[in-house]
């Protein structure tokens, strides 16, 4: 019996077992990563996402439902008719605040 007799530092089968172990760690958390994802199409919800915020390669990616519509900038200044609705205060901590005239 020297199998019963063996160290459990010289096994090599006890070593494969780990490594498996860490690998289904792995995937488990790229699985939750991806459950995370705002774009995940498995979302119902609605979704804004903006890259490149406030430069010339600004892109806006709106998901309503299943319908997602891609909006690039196009380095312009906007213009047309309409009237001022209020005024919008960035505070401290980041956030945004929004007072309606």
């Amino acid at each position: 019996m020297k199998l019963l007799d063996e160290d459990e530092g010289i096994n090599p089968a006890l070593s494969l077992v780990n490594l498996v172990d860490v690998f289904l760690v792995l995937v488990a958390a790229l699985l939750i990563a991806i459950a995370q994802n705002p774009m995940n199409p498995f979302l119902a919800e609605n979704v804004t996402v903006i890259k490149n915020e406030g430069t010339p390669e600004m892109e806006i990616i709106v998901k309503k439902g299943e319908k997602i519509e891609t909006y690039k900038s196009r380095g312009e200044i906007g213009n047309g008719k309409g009237v001022k609705a209020g005024i919008a205060y960035r505070m401290p901590d980041g956030s945004i605040i929004y007072v309606p005239e």
